[in-house]
């Protein structure tokens, strides 16, 4: 896990929303980090690279803190040995977790990776693959969102 520590600017209820970007392609972890950036969004970001080691964050496991609410998840759907799908079936059976905001954000179009994503209730569905001024305000909408939306409340 590497912890990509930004400055906090953009808050929520005076806490900074964390971003855990589960993602297993460096390039594209690393791309989406400089995105951030360029938008001048200044979130702490946490990068693992598989589901498993997001459970582990998500869940403080393995020697790993926790990870701080109010946060945002960002998920890939092809990663090794825990992919986007089954990460999400074992989030929302978690009674502590079931009601983290995920967004998938992947390469793939396939209309049956939406259809799993949305039936476990993902807040979106983003195609990390559009290039140029699209991912801008792809990266965009998302810091307009976390500035507006209502986190659920720590249980």
């Amino acid at each position: 896990m590497s912890l990509l520590s930004l400055s906090e600017s953009t808050l929520s209820k005076n806490k900074p929303v964390h971003i855990l970007l589960v993602e297993d392609d460096d390039v594209d972890a690393e791309a989406m980090v400089r995105a951030f950036r360029k938008q001048k969004i200044a979130n702490p970001i946490t990068h693992v690279d598989d589901g498993i080691k997001a459970l582990a964050v998500l869940r403080g496991e393995e020697g790993r803190e926790r990870l701080p609410r109010p946060y945002l998840i960002l998920l890939d759907i092809n990663m090794p040995r825990m992919n986007g799908i089954e990460f999400l079936q074992v989030l929302r059976k978690d009674q502590d977790l079931e009601r983290s905001i995920v967004f998938m954000l992947t390469t793939s179009n396939r209309d049956e990776d939406k259809l799993a994503a949305y039936d476990e209730q993902i807040a979106g569905y983003l195609l990390k693959n559009r290039a140029g001024e699209e991912f801008a305000d792809l990266i965009s909408m998302l810091n307009s969102y976390w500035r507006v939306v209502e986190f659920p409340p720590e249980a």
